[in-house]
């Protein structure tokens, strides 16, 4: 009891300070270094070893060595995908190919002339996009130049349609996704197996509800707030007239897909006989883009290849924004489960007599919790993830059951979390302030939360 409530009081602590603002990397790194130390000091018996790793002799050390374990295992494995996720993506920006995929998602919805029903479809194709732009803010800019103003144009209040885009990533659904990558590593299975046996079924049943209320939330909140739709001739989507420098082949818009289509064609689902690794295909799609360049601007080959350090850049910035929050992340997780926090619980919960299901909702509650407060889905999910096996160890259903409604749940708090870059960033280009869109995002994403754990309890084998 006593190592729980020393647990709680600087999980508080690091609460507090990650809500003012600190850096969460930071916040985690000292939260976890202080739990450590609280262990080796007040309860010896407790391990503070990494897996198998030997002691160095002294505690104080072996601390320190952990971090280093932790680094080396997670930059081995799911940081590379990440990082190498991240590079491609980038890469994809810089030569006008993630631009040109949305162009032509986002084109046939500016054709329809129902505002509100177009507001519900864009929703589905942001979604959609997702897959393939895994960085929620990234996609939100991209669509505030395409979708955007087509739906101002046709009349849909600016607050509606920037909440809308705001939602489009809750789920962050496929293979280059973070969270998916942890999550199917933890689960201890293919990420391929992950995004098509599990995330795509549940994403069926929450997206049709998440536009359902898309759509009744916005003309709820447009006619509450006196707004008429109206058609504004005056605002055009840059999607009908891209400037010279984003203009690009037509076929470039297939390059962003080219990573998924070979991870999915080539695993257990399809081609079994041969397999392709995340980090190997985002490397082949970003190499392909290379030489689509070389040719596509031959007599600036110097530039082309300067170009390509894009990818590398990127790679870094994951590392430095990702990367390090995962392992200080981990850090803090590990910190709680040595000082015997998680254990106890576990043990509270189920000796309350909640099943897998209670400590599922329980579960969640904490990681949307956080993920409101920080306004990150990332740290949140991260910061939780480690505790599925052990919640789910004694059960048929395994850690999935616990890991997907945890990595969605994660998702669909940072769009309801005012401090969410995501949120601010769409808010500014609305006008409005972040809490304004937030209210109009909570009806369709509360919906979906409900779905999500209907769909767990029936479908996911939790009970």
């Amino acid at each position: 009891m006593v190592a729980f409530l020393i647990a709680m009081a600087v999980t508080a602590f690091a609460g507090t300070l990650v809500i003012k603002k600190y850096q969460p990397q930071t916040v985690l790194l000292l939260a976890g270094l202080a739990l450590f130390v609280a262990t080796a000091l007040f309860f010896p018996a407790q391990s503070i070893l990494f897996k198998e790793t030997q002691t160095s002799g002294w505690a104080g050390f072996d601390i320190f060595e952990f971090i280093h374990q932790i680094m080396s295992y997670r930059l081995a494995g799911l940081g590379l995908i990440i990082m190498a996720a991240g590079g491609f993506a980038k890469y994809m920006d810089h030569i006008g190919a993630t631009q040109a995929m949305v162009n032509i998602g986002t084109r046939p919805l500016a054709r329809m002339r129902a505002p509100y029903l177009v507001l519900a479809l864009g929703y589905a194709v942001g979604q959609v996009l997702n897959i393939f732009i895994p960085s929620a803010a990234g996609l939100a800019m991209l669509l505030l130049v395409t979708l955007y103003p087509t739906l101002v144009r046709l009349g849909v209040s600016k607050a509606s349609a920037a909440a809308m885009i705001g939602m489009t990533s809750v789920l962050d659904l496929g293979p280059a996704s973070g969270t998916a990558n942890l999550a199917a590593h933890t689960a201890n299975m293919d990420v391929a197996i992950y995004f098509a046996q599990y995330q795509i079924p549940a994403s069926l049943f929450i997206v049709p509800v998440i536009c359902v209320l898309t759509y009744v939330s916005a003309k709820y909140f447009d006619r509450r707030s006196g707004h008429v739709v109206d058609p504004d001739p005056t605002a055009h989507a840059i999607a009908d007239g891209e400037t010279q420098a984003q203009r690009v082949p037509g076929f470039y818009a297939l390059l962003p897909i080219l990573p998924l289509t070979l991870i999915l064609v080539f695993s257990k689902l399809l081609i079994h006989q041969i397999e392709i690794g995340v980090v190997t295909a985002m490397i082949i799609g970003a190499v392909l883009g290379l030489f689509c360049e070389m040719v596509r601007k031959r007599r600036e080959l110097q530039a082309v290849f300067k170009g390509f350090m894009t990818f590398f850049q990127g790679m870094g910035q994951m590392f430095s924004s990702i990367i390090s929050l995962i392992i200080c992340a981990e850090f803090f997780a590990a910190g709680l489960t040595a000082i015997g926090a998680i254990d106890f619980m576990i043990g509270a919960a189920q000796g309350a007599g909640f099943g897998l299901f209670g400590m599922t909702l329980v579960t969640c509650l904490l990681v949307a919790v956080t993920a409101i407060l920080t306004g990150s889905g990332n740290a949140a999910f991260f910061s939780f993830a480690g505790l599925a096996p052990n919640v789910a160890a004694a059960t048929a259903a395994g850690p999935v059951a616990l890991l997907l409604p945890l990595q969605f749940t994660a998702g669909i708090a940072r769009s309801l979390s005012p401090v969410s870059g995501v949120i601010i960033a769409v808010s500014e280009a609305a006008g409005c302030s972040p809490i304004d869109i937030v209210k109009r995002t909570a009806i369709p994403l509360i919906g979906g939360l409900v779905v999500l754990f209907v769909y767990t309890a029936l479908f996911v084998g939790v009970n």
